[in-house]
């Protein structure tokens, strides 16, 4: 858009939103009165949530930006938040002119860390620029350090994905249940939901207790009898578990038999 905005005295131009969602939903917010719609999305007039100023700079520090406001809309519960729904979500920050509907974009990151307190939240934003402070360099470790049937551990997370029925679950304890499964494979795995108020969300599996399923987060209260999952099975890292049940030794990403930082402190004693 070659647009050039606040070029005159007055002109009528409202702040936008735009929120990505990891699971495929995108919200649209805007400072003006009524709604708007503008590339194909809907942006809903939300005059109580406000910009932080925007930095941008043309070297390799980090651009930043800060978006709060009242849990007001109905598409922005503090559950969701509470959930990660808006964890890691791709967010575009513009101006429109609302007669016209022009638009440009100011700022785009995703959203960082998500803090909320008395029906009031607030959202640090990251640019792409954050991606620079991530070390690339890998560091020795005796357990793999590749992500289970990610990159580098080459194995086919459809081979160890089931769908599974919730048999029973407690909110309280974080566990479920689920029918036909073996329990003790998905320690340290993941669970989607795929039925319930938390569909399309996913959380770790910390560990098995015979049937119980330990997870992470607690599973909702009014999360409906059986209630379908996605279970993919989890690994401990340890190059016993990628030979012995994956035959995958040859992919492991680790130093299993590389002295550890103890060695010099070792003490010799008799045999």
């Amino acid at each position: 858009m070659s647009r050039t905005f606040f070029a005159s005295e007055l002109e009528g131009v409202a702040t936008f939103w735009r929120i990505e969602r990891r699971d495929g939903v995108t919200l649209g917010f805007s400072r003006h009165d009524r709604d708007l719609r503008f590339d194909g999305v809907l942006h809903r007039a939300a005059p109580g949530m406000l910009p932080s100023a925007i930095r941008r700079s043309s070297d390799l520090s980090q651009d930043s930006a800060e978006m709060e406001g009242a849990l007001s809309h109905d598409t922005i519960t503090q559950q969701d938040l509470a959930d990660g729904r808006y964890d890691g979500a791709q967010v575009a920050v513009g101006a429109v002119d609302w007669e016209t509907l022009e638009n440009a974009i100011l700022y785009r990151g995703a959203i960082g860390t998500v803090s909320g307190e008395a029906g009031r939240y607030a959202a640090q934003l990251q640019s792409a620029k954050a991606a620079l402070d991530t070390d690339p360099v890998p560091r020795t470790s005796p357990t793999c350090r590749a992500r289970f049937c990610g990159p580098g551990c080459t194995l086919s997370p459809a081979r160890f994905t089931v769908e599974a029925t919730v048999t029973t679950f407690d909110a309280d304890a974080s566990t479920i249940t689920a029918a036909s499964i073996n329990s003790s494979l998905y320690a340290y795995g993941t669970l989607t939901w795929l039925d319930g108020p938390q569909v399309g969300l996913s959380v770790r599996i910390l560990q098995n207790d015979e049937d119980l399923l330990i997870l992470e987060r607690p599973p909702a209260i009014n999360t409906p009898a059986n209630a379908r999952v996605r279970l993919r099975q989890g690994c401990d890292h340890t190059l016993a578990t990628c030979a012995d049940r994956f035959g995958n030794a040859i992919n492991f990403q680790g130093e299993p038999f590389l002295p550890g930082n103890d060695l010099l402190t070792r003490t010799p004693f008799a045999q």
